[in-house]
């Protein structure tokens, strides 16, 4: 499976590491949406977008946590991956099924990451 003409939202308020994630995906092949830096500008954005294959979600943006998104996420049932310093036990303890790709991650283990949510 590759990230070909994937529409991939990244949800990052790290400008760097959002703007790293997004040549990395663009240059797997996929489209990026966004980057969002806050839960309320990617809620906005789910509330227009219909065409999401995955998103890249970091956990903690500017002290607020992700799980708003999250959870819109599941209710459309677009697959996601957490892209977070987070311990696993704090993500699957609220979504069990969830991938995270622990930071610092590489290139390989993100895209991996999100191949392994869209199969």
């Amino acid at each position: 499976m590759t990230l070909t003409d994937r529409r991939i939202l990244i949800v990052e308020d790290e400008f760097m590491l959002a703007q790293g994630i997004q040549w990395e995906l663009e240059d797997a092949g996929a489209v990026v949406i966004g980057p969002k830096a806050s839960v309320a500008s990617a809620l906005e954005l789910l509330d227009h977008e219909t065409d999401i294959d995955a998103v890249v979600l970091d956990v903690n943006l500017r002290g607020e946590e992700v799980f708003p998104v999250a959870d819109a996420l599941c209710a459309r049932s677009i697959p996601f991956i957490f892209a977070s310093g987070y311990a696993d036990e704090v993500i699957t303890a609220r979504y069990p099924d969830a991938i995270n790709c622990p930071k610092p991650f590489t290139s390989g283990s993100l895209l991996r990451s999100l191949e392994a949510a869209l199969h």
